[in-house]
């Protein structure tokens, strides 16, 4: 970092075992994102407050280059992992490092782009209900195992319209997360 991170503690008692965490954490940060710029990291006490219900907070700001921030803040409500500091501690990193981690592959352009599912209709059905069939709309048949069947293959039916992702299978082209399109699937 250009500047060291600030620790703050409010309502805790700072120990060097926890001081030694939380520089482990940020130093760990710094060895795969080394584009941070500045950090600022806030650990509450549980307080006597009924909102916080006995919970730690963590809040983590890391400033990246060109105004970008990762801010980790609110802590999860009703869950009784954060009455414990380290788990706290060791959540909010983990969030930061993800957060980090998204926004170095949007930095180096590498975020996944989402083309538009193709969309099928279901030409058939095996009688065991296992497997079945999608028509493209250039007319190929695409094979699709039951378990590739959003909201349960009970509901699919020949003639619905479906949407797709295709991949490359064993046999040939097959269909996976199948989705049905439409409140009940929209036959064609």
């Amino acid at each position: 970092m250009q500047t060291p991170a600030q620790i703050e503690f409010e309502g805790v008692q700072s120990t060097p075992q926890l001081q030694a965490a939380i520089d482990q954490h940020i130093a760990e940060l710094e060895s795969r994102f080394g584009r941070v710029t500045a950090g600022r990291v806030v650990v509450k006490g549980p307080g006597d407050r009924h909102q916080s219900g006995g919970q730690y907070q963590v809040s983590i700001r890391l400033a990246l280059p060109d105004g970008r921030e990762v801010n980790i803040g609110r802590t999860p409500k009703q869950d009784e992992r954060y009455g414990d500091l380290t788990f706290a501690v060791d959540n909010a990193f983990k969030r930061a490092r993800r957060q980090l981690q998204d926004r170095a592959r949007l930095m180096r352009g590498q975020t996944k782009q989402h083309e538009n599912q193709p969309i099928g209709t279901v030409l058939r059905i095996d009688p065991s209900g296992e497997f079945g069939f999608l028509q493209a709309v250039d007319g190929r048949e695409i094979y699709f195992n039951s378990n590739s069947v959003l909201g349960g293959a009970s509901k699919i039916a020949v003639g619905m319209r479906v949407s797709y992702a295709e991949e490359m299978g064993e046999k040939g082209p097959q269909a996976s997360t199948v989705k049905m399109l439409g409140k009940h699937g929209l036959r064609a």
